[in-house]
């Protein structure tokens, strides 16, 4: 028998060794996902103290089958949509109706290929463009021609943006569908087809993903679709600062259209929905329980893809009936904690406690303490937090989980947090911890107490010098930012948050009438006019020198001494993009100074032409009414003076006014009294 023709060498033998180990890989199956027949919609999150070490056999959650293959747009496909994106982008139609029907051809055009653009890392964008301008029967179709598709799409990379986008915008549908039929229903209707409302688009779709909840949880793309899927059923508000961070990581690439306000009216308020929503709601939070115990759903507390959803779900839960639903056994709330009361000792308060110093898992306590209903609250403070109130307000993740509590103290809680949180002052500046501060000083102003403490501390904790206590507060430099392109000044700044908590507990003391207050102000007067310049000029101190003139019940003493500091240095900040608000700020400060507020006016009158070359200087000086002030001057100081203006024509030997013709009211009234004081003769 003839033997195997061999190549010799070494490359060749690595080359053969290569080949072999690929045909043995080939014969292992692969370890992908795959349905389980018993085990399909259960989470298998391993909790062991070495998060590192994970059981990949029995303990792995096998979810839904790999995701299909949609196929691949042409290369003239792609370069007509990529076109389509840009102008879509642009939006620079000549109108409505021509811009309407581009929309329609691209929809034309991309029939049949929704769900190939929806996968597509170029296209997917022109996909959300065109839903955010869609009208409700494009977006019912859209619908449609994803229905059975959901599953796979939401766990997809670009495909699960669009459905995000998708599920926003159809959301006010459905509340102008329970006010009145919209006109494809009644074309629909006429027409005899069958007429789908956006109301069963939306439980379709939740019916389709219901089987895989537990596993879409912890999807990292299929999260975020499921968070707005649920804040839509629920009705609440989608834009609401609230919950942005829980719909949405703050790296989410934003997909808009020039001229297009994504943050509408109807976003920002609550929606009416259909009682079928909350039914919904209830039926996902109460599958979500089922068949997991307590180890279970704390394991996703400390997830960071299924930790907002269980925020989500906790807040939504007990939202609408707190009280009832946290006494009932079955539910999501006594699932995390099932003693009652969680005291010290039982095993809810040492999840509490692990919970309060993990970065994931406090954003879940933080919801726990806002939402639960206020015996429990007070229970959970009484004995877990109010002695250590101190230690914890120290620590940079427990800090906002203090914060929260403040939020729901009462009086005499309140004054009892004051008094440990006064001799901690010093550590929390140094820490840069100065959140809990402006919180302890709101709640104060809320509840009525004293401030003096608190001002006491703060003025302890900084420099005992007026002039420089302001100062480092805002972490002022000497030359500000001068030399730095604007991005690299929103870089330097993005990366000091302590300069911005600063800057707020500033504005938060001059809202305060009282110590607080004479603390800030007493720093600004002591401050030379170059320092002050760089305040003003500064995108987060200039805050606090706007709040200190335009703060209810500031002194006009005090006005007085800031605008006369910055006379000769009036144009140069209403040059500055940054400064030129400090400039409007300067109208509000010179009420009843008659004599600063024209001298401002004539140094803005000799720099007009500087001024008209600027965005910011054309802003201040119509804000400030200059060609007012430039043609007519007395007409200019009436006004601001507050009287109206009366030109004294007779004077300057010009025409006689013209009297204003009576109304017919008026002339009624005339002709009432005299038929009366005719009466009255007789």
């Amino acid at each position: 028998m003839p033997k195997e023709h061999k190549k010799r060498g070494r490359r060749e033998e690595k080359k053969r060794k290569r080949e072999e180990e690929k045909e043995e890989e080939e014969e292992i199956p692969s370890p992908k996902r795959q349905n389980s027949e018993h085990e399909e919609d259960e989470i298998k999150i391993v909790v062991d103290s070495d998060r590192d070490c994970q059981q990949h056999s029995q303990d792995t959650y096998t979810g839904p089958n790999e995701l299909p293959f949609y196929g691949l747009l042409s290369e003239d496909e792609q370069e007509y949509f990529k076109r389509a994106d840009s102008l879509l982008e642009l939006n620079q139609f000549g109108d409505t109706e021509e811009r309407n029907l581009f929309i329609a051809n691209v929809y034309k055009e991309a029939n049949g290929k929704e769900l190939k653009i929806a996968n597509s890392q170029s296209c997917s964008r022109l996909l959300e463009r065109l839903v955010l301008m869609s009208s409700p029967a494009q977006l019912k179709a859209l619908f449609q021609k994803f229905n059975g598709h959901f599953l796979h799409l939401v766990q997809h990379r670009f495909a699960s943006h669009c459905c995000e986008t998708l599920f926003r915008q159809s959301a006010q549908v459905v509340t102008v569908e329970l006010v009145a039929p919209l006109e494809d229903q009644q074309r629909e209707m006429e027409s005899g087809e069958p007429y789908v409302s956006m109301e069963n688009l939306f439980l379709y779709t939740l019916n389709e993903l219901e089987a895989n909840l537990g596993y879409l949880m912890t999807d990292p793309f299929a999260s975020h679709v499921l968070r707005v899927l649920l804040i839509v059923l629920s009705g609440q508000p989608l834009a609401n600062t609230a919950t942005t961070s829980l719909l949405q990581s703050k790296k989410k690439e934003k997909v808009d259209v020039t001229g297009l306000s994504r943050a509408s009216d109807s976003s920002l308020q609550a929606r009416t929905v259909p009682g079928s929503f909350q039914e919904a709601v209830d039926k996902v939070i109460s599958g979500t329980v089922t068949g997991l115990d307590t180890t279970y759903v704390r394991a996703l507390a400390t997830h960071p893809v299924g930790n907002p959803v269980l925020q989500l779900l906790v807040d939504l839960d007990l939202s609408k009936s707190g009280r009832k639903k946290a006494k009932e056994a079955d539910s999501l709330f006594r699932k995390l904690l099932p003693d009652t009361p969680p005291e010290e000792g039982t095993d809810s308060a040492s999840f509490i406690n692990g919970l309060l110093y993990d970065p994931v898992g406090s954003r879940l306590l933080e919801t726990i303490i806002r939402s639960a209903p206020g015996k429990t609250f007070k229970t959970i403070y009484r004995s877990l937090f109010k002695e250590k109130l101190g230690s914890m307000a120290r620590n940079e993740i427990a800090g906002f989980v203090v914060i929260k509590v403040l939020e729901r103290l009462s009086k005499e809680d309140i004054e009892e947090a004051v008094t440990q949180l006064c001799p901690q002052v010093s550590s929390l500046v140094e820490r840069s911890r100065t959140t809990v501060i402006k919180t302890l000083i709101e709640r104060c102003a809320v509840r009525g107490l004293d401030t003096k403490p608190i001002a006491s501390a703060l003025k302890g904790a900084y420099s005992e010098e007026p002039s420089t206590r302001l100062s480092e507060m805002l972490k002022l430099s000497s030359t500000g930012n001068e030399g730095m392109s604007k991005e690299r000044q929103l870089q330097v700044e993005a990366k000091d948050a302590g300069k911005l908590h600063g800057s707020l507990l500033a504005q938060a003391m001059l809202d305060i009438p009282g110590p607080l207050r004479d603390l800030i102000s007493e720093s600004l007067l002591a401050m030379d006019t170059p320092i002050l310049v760089v305040v003003a000029k500064d995108r987060t101190a200039t805050h606090v020198l706007q709040g200190s003139l335009t703060c209810f019940g500031q002194s006009s003493t005090f006005c007085r001494k800031i605008l006369q500091k910055f006379l000769g240095h009036i144009a140069d900040l209403a040059l500055d993009a940054v400064a030129s608000h400090v400039v409007d700020a300067f109208w509000t400060a010179s009420e009843g100074l008659q004599f600063i507020r024209e001298r401002i006016a004539e140094e803005l009158l000799g720099k007009e032409t500087a001024l008209k070359e600027t965005f910011s200087g054309r802003a201040v000086w119509r804000n400030w009414m200059m060609d007012l002030y430039k043609r007519r001057k007395s007409e200019w100081i009436s006004k601001t003076k507050g009287a109206p203006y009366k030109p004294d024509l007779l004077s300057k030997g010009g025409p006689k006014p013209q009297a204003t013709p009576k109304s017919g009211i008026e002339l009624a009234r005339e002709r009432f009294a005299a038929a009366k004081a005719g009466k009255s003769k007789v």
